[in-house]
């Protein structure tokens, strides 16, 4: 355990609490945010739409925290009267022909473009050309102002030290990439301050409402009002749009073109903020009293300066993360405050849902993405009654989160819910598995969880996952091997008991103290040793386990027992061998306490034992390694005709303890006085060849059991066959949702009845079913 938690510590994951080392081999839907998580959280603003101005576009960005960097190009509002384009499609919003940079599509979004490796065409060039042409409207420095002013993030540039010319950003991701934006025009929060602006007031952001707000003093002695947030939620407060001439009244009309311009910058995956403002015509009394009265006073009759896409590109390990938990049984749900169309966008883009909603069944489809007021107005009857839980949630607030996880107890899933804030503590506790984001996570929430990520990416709740399955694999294999001793052990002292020599007493076939050397000495390396083993090729090919098992699973017991009795009718047969075979049943005069001439065959027997015992158990060891497969190969994908000694060797601190420990019985058994008065034994001659035989056969036998559990897919994730169990997922393919399939990932092994609960599979007649197939071979 104490190795598991070194090598998570490596790949960025803490754990606050032990029982999340276990609870994580049996995650079987992770729930994340996407801001930072399955995305970079280097954010920057790419499109600017201002009512009457056109659209602003910022090209050619590599650094998202330089304000210096990219250049600008202007485009006329674009006609958006007709039908809408969807998310994932490459169409833009202009007539006009663009740069590919300029119009990100989710098929191919793309952040930095080198200068060295691109070609610029004419058109390209003369965009650059016009960096420090922009024209400063009336319109854009009433957006920028607002941008500026309505924001807690700082951009300054180092003046010295190693950092010198290096620009250093502070603060939430959303709100540095609009102050790096206003910076593009020297216009950032500290010009306006210097300029005599005062801040008065600030209405923070809430999760609920979704917006911000800030009261300044301007220079001329009257007062400003700066909003910004959710587009509904802020344009819901508006009565006017534009600034100067531009500025007219907020009618349906104009309501409904803005959100078709959201719509379309959604559509291309960013995240869409409006900007707003106005002016305060009374006399600003600063009384905090009822600050949820003087906010709603305040947040209306405001006038919509514009709208904001904020890009955030997708980590390039998500997808690949995305797709091995699918391949592992593992639903990645996204929960994410972000407008539906950007979060359905991304998450097209990473692979959490499929770019072609069509090959889902209808109603799966239907219940895909969700809005958390839609999912929330929800009764728990009917969310139970949706065939498939909702991948993506957009609009999410804290207590949808909660009732997200409740709905996922309710179908007896496991799983993992990530959190930063405050609010997310209810949900981080009552998770199984609650992960905290340690970058940009508040104390609350770091405090809650059971699990903090060093650097908030995705790919280490993976890895965690990965680790936690290993660690519940060894611990398995680490009973296995401690039971399977003891079994074998008790078989062979139970049955002991019936050799009674000529006073009556039970003969020993081992010593008290042969037995304590066995399991203190011989035996605890090894199981140390598998403790040790590095995780299987295919652990993340395999559906959860099942917690509520535990790791006495019907495969463990059964093991055990098989193992046990075989170690222990092995040792038994040599003993009885040696005393009745060959001694003629002479079993000698108290050869438990002491030794005589007539204990010889007694102690020959034991010392027989002794070596066939610790050598069936360290054996077992390197049997166990793993529970399924052959000794001989316990890479399926390794090319090399012998594997075994590569294999054993992998584990240096289980194959040198094997060894060792098999070394250890012959001074055990030969020198003297330890011999006859420590263990009760002696030296042996031929008897060693019936030590070594009984290597052979128990070896022979685990093999023949792995065999036959591989033949017969006993204790198997599910009770289907694979053939047939891949017949069932290229159905499901067609006519269910799973996370992966339309990246042509493969699973190769077989899903359990959790899986078909997981994918929602619907009741499909069998006709139709064969239908289906034929149309798949087809």
């Amino acid at each position: 355990m104490v190795v598991g938690m070194n090598v998570m510590r490596k790949n960025n994951v803490v754990i606050r609490d032990l029982s999340a080392l276990e609870a994580l081999g049996g995650i079987t839907n992770i729930c994340s945010d996407k801001t930072g998580t399955l995305t970079q959280g280097a954010m920057i603003v790419k499109k600017v739409w201002m009512h009457g101005a056109g659209i602003l576009t910022v090209l050619k960005t590599q650094d998202p925290n330089d304000p210096t960097q990219g250049a600008f190009s202007e485009e006329p509002e674009a006609d958006l009267g007709g039908s809408q384009t969807d998310a994932g499609s490459e169409e833009t919003i202009s007539n006009e022909k663009t740069d590919y940079d300029q119009q990100r599509s989710t098929a191919a979004l793309k952040f930095d473009i080198p200068d060295q490796e691109t070609k610029e065409s004419p058109q390209e060039e003369s965009e650059e050309k016009t960096v420090s042409e922009v024209e400063m409207t009336a319109d854009l420095e009433a957006l920028l102002r607002s941008t500026a002013l309505c924001n807690l993030a700082t951009v300054r540039k180092e003046t010295e030290g190693e950092d010198k010319d290096k620009w250093k950003t502070n603060g939430e991701p959303t709100e540095i990439a609009l102050q790096v934006f206003a910076h593009r025009f020297d216009a950032g929060k500290r010009t306006f301050e210097s300029a005599g602006w005062e801040q008065l007031a600030e209405f923070p952001f809430d999760s609920t409402i979704k917006r911000m707000s800030v009261v300044y003093k301007s220079p001329e002695n009257d007062h400003q009002i700066f909003s910004k947030g959710a587009v509904e939620r802020v344009l819901e407060l508006c009565t006017s749009v534009g600034v100067g001439s531009n500025n007219e009244p907020l009618t349906d009309l104009l309501k409904d073109k803005v959100l078709k311009q959201m719509d379309a910058f959604a559509s291309q995956g960013q995240r869409v903020l409006a900007i707003a403002t106005r002016t305060w015509t009374q006399e600003w009394l600063n009384d905090k009293s009822n600050d949820d009265k003087l906010r709603a006073e305040v947040e209306q009759d405001l006038t919509l300066l514009g709208l904001v896409g904020i890009y955030d590109p997708p980590r390039d390990e998500s997808k690949s993360s995305v797709r091995e938990c699918s391949d592992a049984g593992i639903k990645v749900h996204m929960l994410t405050g972000d407008h539906p169309a950007t979060a359905e966008a991304i998450a097209k883009e990473i692979g959490i849902i499929p770019k072609n909603l069509g090959t889902l069944a209808p109603a799966i489809a239907a219940s895909i993405v969700k809005k958390a007021t839609d999912f929330d107005a929800m009764t728990d009857e009917e969310i139970d009654a949706m065939p498939e839980l909702p991948v993506v949630i957009a609009r999410c607030a804290p207590h949808t989160k909660t009732r997200m996880i409740e709905a996922l107890r309710r179908r007896g899933l496991y799983m993992a819910m990530t959190g930063d804030g405050v609010n997310d503590a209810p949900s981080l506790a009552s998770a199984d598995v609650g992960i905290a984001m340690g970058l940009a996570g508040s104390d609350v929430a770091k405090s809650a969880a059971k699990i903090v990520l060093t650097d908030d990416k995705f790919n280490s709740i993976v890895s965690a996952i990965r680790e936690g399955r290993r660690m519940f694999d060894n611990i398995q294999k680490f009973v296995l091997h401690l039971l399977t001793s003891n079994v074998g052990e008790v078989i062979l002292l139970i049955a002991g008991l019936g050799f009674q020599d000529q006073n009556g007493f039970s003969v020993f076939p081992l010593s008290p103290l042969q037995i304590l050397w066995i399991n203190m000495i011989t035996s605890s390396f090894p199981a140390f040793g598998l403790g040790k083993e590095k995780a299987a090729s295919d652990i993340m090919r395999r559906p959860p386990h099942d917690n509520k098992k535990g790791v006495f699973t019907a495969q463990i017991l059964t093991d055990m027992m098989v193992y046990g009795l075989l170690m222990g009718s092995l040792t038994l047969l040599t003993f009885v061998v040696i005393i009745y075979g060959v001694n003629g049943g002479e079993l000698g005069l108290d050869c438990n306490k002491q030794f005589s001439d007539s204990c010889i065959p007694v102690f020959r027997a034991r010392a027989a034992v002794f070596a066939e015992l610790t050598w069936l158990i360290l054996i077992s060891a390197w049997e166990f390694k793993s529970i399924r497969r052959s000794m001989f190969r316990l890479d399926p994908h390794s090319e090399s005709r012998f594997p075994l000694f590569a294999d054993l060797f992998e584990n240096k601190f289980l194959f040198w303890s094997v060894l060792i420990g098999a070394v250890s019985v012959f001074p055990a058994v030969y020198i003297p006085y330890v011999n006859h008065k420590v263990f009760k034994h002696t030296g042996i001659t031929w008897e060693w060849a019936l030590s070594f035989g009984a290597i052979f056969i128990f070896v022979l036998g685990i093999e023949a059991w792995k065999a036959i559990k591989r033949q017969f897919h006993l204790f198997e994730q599910g009770d289907e066959d694979r053939e047939e169990e891949e017949q069932r997922v290229m159905r499901a393919k067609k006519l269910s949702f799973r996370q992966g399939f339309f990246t042509m990932a493969k699973s190769t092994t077989s899903f359990s009845k959790l899986s078909r609960r997981a994918t929602g599979e619907s009741g499909i007649s069998e006709k139709k079913e064969a239908r289906v197939m034929r149309e798949q071979s087809a």
